[in-house]
């Protein structure tokens, strides 16, 4: 990846750090399957208004909105749901932990799957040790708290959904349909497919009884953590691929604790300080060219 690359996955990280935050706030109020429709409802309605004040248009080939389907469930349906319901049971931190195993799944699934992203030793490092830094740094639950194994099943499923929606994804890239379009598209059929599901299951919106904050988190995780992060997406898997965009979760802890620091006055510690190091290790071992540049400088 190029720095460009690389600047939009730290943004990336940054607006999905948001999203464990925004869905531990919305919970409180909100089932999850409320939840996952809403948040894909209404970036559905601002993604199509900003689709069309740029003069795009909806694509009409059946195997583009069938592509589209397929990422929806895999993207959106699927993980999202599990993640929230996960959220219930579990607390944030941890979430984004097993969160995080999505660059590993990723790397297996991309490299048994796509020709130009075979895994390699350095890659598997490089990944692995990130990971460490992501434990390290949250920390694993102590012993005496509840396990809640279904919960953090489903948590992991999710990131092996996210997985197979990266290496999935990638047919957008011979389709010449632009990013924003694509987004669009997924959340929508995303809302389609959850909405009726919701309300049978959890019953009708609430409106009323819910309080301002629940509101803001609802907007913010529908608007900053899908909207505008769907767009970044699928311009990233498009220039980056499958493997390098799910690194994404390795930087989404690290978004979250200085997240916390700028915004809620927490403070910096130093083992996640150590956590980050590991995880910037990791990331450039993947990368390759610091290492690159280091062994050709030897005499």
């Amino acid at each position: 990846m190029g720095s460009s690359e690389w600047a939009v996955l730290i943004v990336l990280s940054a607006l999905w750090g948001g999203s464990f935050f925004f869905v531990g706030v919305a919970v409180t109020e909100f089932p999850p399957l409320t939840i996952v429709t809403l948040r894909v409802g209404i970036a559905a309605i601002v993604l199509w208004c900003v689709v069309l004040i740029m003069g795009h248009r909806p694509p009409v080939d059946v195997r583009i909105w069938t592509v589209i389907l397929g990422m929806g469930v895999l993207n959106n349906v699927l993980p999202f749901v599990l993640i929230v319901w996960g959220q219930t049971q579990i607390a944030s931190g941890l979430a984004s932990i097993l969160n995080a195993t999505a660059p590993l799944f990723t790397v297996i699934v991309a490299g048994l799957l796509l020709p130009d992203e075979r895994a390699t030793p350095l890659k598997l490092t490089g990944v692995v040790t990130g990971f460490l830094g992501v434990v390290i740094m949250i920390g694993l639950p102590a012993s005496g708290e509840e396990v809640h194994l279904l919960a953090q099943g489903a948590i992991i499923v999710a990131a092996l959904s996210y997985a197979f929606a990266g290496v999935y994804g990638r047919q957008f890239k011979n389709m010449a349909v632009h990013p924003i379009v694509i987004a669009a598209g997924q959340v929508t059929v995303s809302t389609l497919l959850i909405a009726p599901i919701a309300y049978v299951v959890d019953g009708p919106l609430k409106i009323a009884d819910t309080s301002s904050e629940t509101w803001g988190a609802i907007f913010g995780l529908a608007v900053l953590s899908t909207a505008f992060a769907y767009v970044l997406y699928f311009r990233l898997l498009e220039s980056a691929g499958a493997t390098n965009l799910l690194l994404v979760a390795l930087l989404i802890p690290v978004s979250a604790i200085l997240l916390g620091v700028l915004f809620l006055n927490e403070t910096v510690q130093l083992v996640h300080i150590a956590g980050m190091l590991l995880i910037a290790l990791g990331l450039s071992i993947i990368d390759g060219r610091p290492w690159r540049r280091m062994s050709s400088s030897k005499p």
